[in-house]
Formats: structure tokens, sequence, C-alpha cells
């Protein structure tokens, strides 16, 4: 690993989070390495930036990860993190300890945790007023009711085969990253951070099946939307967009992965997973 240029993106309403970005970027300073520092909510500004970057250092939590990935991940940049955030499920250095860690990674000796994400793809009913959008999703991809507290229905397939038609607040599609998150909340299944599979898990379904289905990662997923009120298709809890009866969302695993780089043991997922699903905030 040679880190050459690296980027900083903080949470911007976390004030502990700019601080540690500034101190990062004299270390970087110190050590001899290009550097640049950004919000993780000016994406676009952040995607001029990208041009000979090796390396995204985020501070803020989970959040900031998911954000800081839309721009990581076409550039096959990986990540790795300080968690200032609550629980930390992706984050890798401690903030008390980042200072002293984070030559460890400058001197090439983490290792790549590579995660799938997955392809979406919003083809509108409507498409003379609304071309067909493509999104990358590291944690999930959600058709659900919006703000009026009434069913929408979704109509599942995989590949070309019909699976259920959800009638409910909604569906998940989570990779195994996203699956401690929305997915779990919602009674689906945890999957190991390895695995490239996704998970189909309804959200409150009326009168339906209530459990997830586990698609391989060959398979395609395409949701298809009824509703006579609003209704929202969100990618990784910070991309919302209004769905209409008649839009579809084709969803598959994409060629690209998130590489984070780590310091901790790679078998740490099981010891760590009891303690944060209990809610306990990563020290």
């Amino acid at each position: 690993m040679t880190f050459k240029r690296i980027g900083i993106i903080y949470h911007p309403l976390n004030k502990a989070a700019l601080e540690l970005g500034k101190e990062i970027e004299a270390q970087l300073e110190g050590a001899g390495c290009g550097h640049w520092l950004g919000s993780a909510w000016d994406g676009d500004k952040l995607k001029t930036q990208m041009a000979g970057t090796d390396l995204i250092i985020t501070t803020g939590g989970d959040g900031t990860i998911l954000r800081a990935a839309q721009i990581a991940v076409p550039h096959d940049v990986p990540v790795t993190s300080v968690n200032l955030g609550k629980l930390g499920f992706m984050t890798e250095l401690p903030p008390a300890e980042a200072l002293a860690l984070l030559p460890k990674i400058l001197a090439g000796e983490g290792w790549y945790d590579c995660r799938t994400v997955l392809e979406a793809e919003l083809v509108s009913a409507d498409k003379k007023d609304q071309p067909d959008r493509s999104f990358l999703a590291v944690n999930d991809v959600v058709a659900a009711r919006g703000s009026i507290a009434r069913i929408i229905s979704v109509e599942c397939h995989v590949d070309e085969s019909h699976f259920a038609t959800y009638k409910g607040d909604g569906v998940i599609v989570a990779t195994a990253t996203g699956s401690t998150g929305y997915n779990f909340a919602a009674g689906g299944p945890v999957l190991h951070p390895d695995s490239a599979d996704m998970l189909l898990t309804p959200i409150l379904p009326h009168l339906g099946r209530s459990y997830s289905l586990v698609v391989p990662e060959d398979k395609a997923i395409t949701l298809k939307v009824s509703t006579n009120h609003q209704a929202t298709l969100c990618i990784d809890g910070h991309v919302n967009l209004s769905l209409a009866t008649g839009d579809v969302i084709r969803i598959k695993t994409s060629r690209h992965r998130l590489r984070f780089i780590r310091l901790r043991p790679p078998d740490s997922f099981y010891a760590e997973l009891d303690h944060k699903l209990k809610g306990n905030r990563n020290t």
C-alpha cells in the first residue's frame, strides 16, 4: 500500500469531527503526504478532489462513511475511518488512538476488508418526465411509504420469477454490510460481512410473508411500486426520491466493491457483533 494523496471527509455537524480532521491533516503534512479536507455533505465538491487520491479517511460515524463511499467506490479508493458516531459498525479507529494508529495504516500494516455494493436503477413509469437513474448502495435500497401512514404495494421479482407482492410499509434490499441496520430492525437476519448475498426484507407486511429471503449475488431483484399516496426510494439513508405507481427499481450486485483498510483482526466481527447489537457504543 502506497498513499501519496489522502482525502479527509468529516461530518459537518460534529465539531469534534472537523477538529480531528484538521489534526490528521497536520499529521499528513508532517509525513509529506498530499491531502485534502472536505465535508461529507458536499458531494459534488468532493468528486472534484478524487483525481489521484489513494485513500479516504472519514471522521464521523457510519453515515459519514456511507456518504464517502459514494465518492470512493467508483474510483476503487479504499476507506478507513475514525468513529465519532454511535455504534460504528463500519468504523475502524477509536478517536483517542487515531493519530497514533494512522502511521501503521500509512506504512501498509493494514488489510483490505472488501464489501459488496449494490447497483440500483430507478425506471420511472413516466419516462417523459424522469429519465432512468442509477445509484450505488453500500447498506440498502428501500422502497417505502412516505410521511402518510398508509400501506403501499411492492411487487417483488427475483430474476424473472415473481416472489411476492408485499402490502405494508415497504421493502428493504440489503447487503451484508447493511444487514445490521434497517434490515435488522425490520426483523431480518445478519449476514457475515464477507457474504456477497442480498437480503429481501418486508417492512411490516399486512397479511403476508414476514420473513426475509436471502438472494444469491448472481441474481437480480426487481421491485414495482403501486401506491395512491406518497412513497419514497431511499439509498443508504441519505439519497431520497419520490416514487409513483408503476415505478420500477432494478437491483443487482455491482462489480465495484467498497474496500476498508483494517487494523483489527479479521475475526473481530464475531467478538463485536453481539456487543454492538445490544446498543453499546464503540470504544
